[in-house]
């Protein structure tokens, strides 16, 4: 496979288990994956949005505010 097929990713962050990266796939769609020890979980940035509004309101919530 040439280079230009292959995605082109960043790490958006990471612990000692778990880590999150984005994946600007040669086709134009960005895809994000989160890797929680042995399982990846993938998303396409529409998912990824509501994913990420999901965890904002678990932080607010669990903050009690």
């Amino acid at each position: 496979m040439s280079s230009s097929m292959e995605p082109k990713t960043d790490t958006i962050s990471e612990t000692d288990n778990y880590m999150a990266w984005r994946a600007e796939e040669p086709d134009g769609e960005t895809t994000y994956h989160l890797e929680l020890n042995n399982i990846t979980i993938h998303f396409f940035t529409e998912e990824w949005e509501e994913f990420l509004a999901l965890v904002r309101t678990i932080v607010r919530d669990a903050d009690g505010k």
